[in-house]
């Protein structure tokens, strides 16, 4: 059973800004961290960061769980119970056709996350 109710939702995921300023450089503020922190939980399990590398380098932008299950020596339920994970954390959308689940990575969360991590310096203030 999830924790959390929905898929992640900041500010607005389909914009190419960040989300907030890089940790770096600024205090993460606590709804900021309480929305972040399933994806990067997600991301702390070494299947999950190889499932979401392979949909998010997949040609084409998106990859059929039939292709993702062969590559590791887990049963298919445990792979679907990563990806459901994924999922909710926000990270991948899924879309069924017919008895096949694609899925695809979402790249505004990504570079949301990403940016969060950046240790670029701050620009310097000019006096």
């Amino acid at each position: 059973m999830s924790k959390q109710a929905g898929p992640l939702s900041l500010l607005d995921l389909t914009a190419d800004t960040a989300c907030c300023p890089p940790l770096a450089q600024q205090r993460v503020a606590g709804e900021t961290a309480a929305l972040l922190a399933p994806a990067f939980k997600a991301l702390g399990d070494p299947v999950r960061l190889q499932l979401l590398s392979m949909i998010a380098s997949a040609e084409g932008g998106e990859v059929c769980v039939c292709d993702l299950t062969p590559a590791f020596d887990l049963t298919g339920p445990t792979i679907s119970h990563h990806l459901k994970t994924l999922r909710e954390a926000g990270l991948v959308d899924a879309e069924r056709r017919g008895t096949w689940v694609y899925y695809r990575a979402r790249p505004q969360l990504l570079r949301q996350l990403a940016a969060l991590l950046s240790v670029e310096p701050a620009p310097a203030s000019r006096s």
